[in-house]
């Protein structure tokens, strides 16, 4: 994947959500879009939780602004969550972390480019201009993995997203090791009702044991991209 690769249609770029905890800099990137990128509308929210809320609360931004550092963020799930919530809107990646199998996860997952931390207002307006042109955006000089390590996070990317809110929620308790029955105690719904949730959600991951199914959700976690 190169920058030159088409992400998402043309579109002009004038309002922007930020998804950042460091208040400073979510500021500081904040006074940056509007001077270098001439955006009328900033709106900000510090975790994955209230970013969905306000999408969903509309109106929906050109494009989001997003740290794949966050507290409710678990590896590249907040990612996959905003790109189903506003699957319209340009999503850049501000963050930094700059592991390239990272990276480059993250573009197969749906992000519109990446721009590290702490980048000159040069390389925002750069990369503003790309994402608005429908192009994915990288500085100058990064360098990704073997493409053919996108290829095979694909599937992963296209099952994960077909679960629903709950049979996702699901999934994460039972990568935490919870047994049903806690699982139905956390969630207040029935252990028949949990276990036909996981029957749904190894059939829709392509998996025959729930072990399998932990092992699918983990591909798309921090720890096991940067092994690669």
């Amino acid at each position: 994947m190169t920058p030159d690769t088409i992400a998402t249609p043309p579109r002009r770029i004038a309002s922007v959500l930020i998804v950042e905890d460091h208040p400073l800099f979510c500021d500081a990137l904040s006074i940056t879009l509007q001077i270098v990128g001439g955006i009328t509308s900033v709106r900000t929210t510090s975790s994955i939780g209230d970013c969905l809320a306000r999408l969903a609360e509309g109106p929906q931004p050109d494009a989001v602004f997003l740290d794949l550092n966050l507290p409710d963020a678990d590896g590249l799930d907040g990612l996959l969550k905003v790109r189903k919530a506003a699957p319209a809107a340009a999503l850049l990646i501000v963050s930094s972390l700059t592991n390239p199998a990272i990276v480059n996860a993250a573009l197969e997952f749906g992000a519109s480019g990446y721009v590290p931390k702490h980048s000159q207002r040069q390389v925002f307006q750069e990369a503003l201009e790309r994402i608005s042109r429908g192009e994915i955006y990288l500085p100058e000089g990064f360098t990704l993995n073997d493409p053919s390590t996108a290829r095979q996070l694909a599937p992963t990317r296209e099952r994960l997203e077909s679960l629903t809110p709950q049979q996702a929620r699901i999934l994460a308790l039972v990568s935490e090791g919870k047994l049903n029955k806690q699982i139905a105690h956390e969630l207040s719904i029935a252990e028949s009702t949990v276990k036909a949730h996981i029957t749904v959600i190894m059939r829709k991951l392509g998996v025959q044991t729930r072990t399998q199914a932990v092992l699918t959700a983990q591909a798309a976690k921090f720890d096991s991209l940067a092994a690669r």
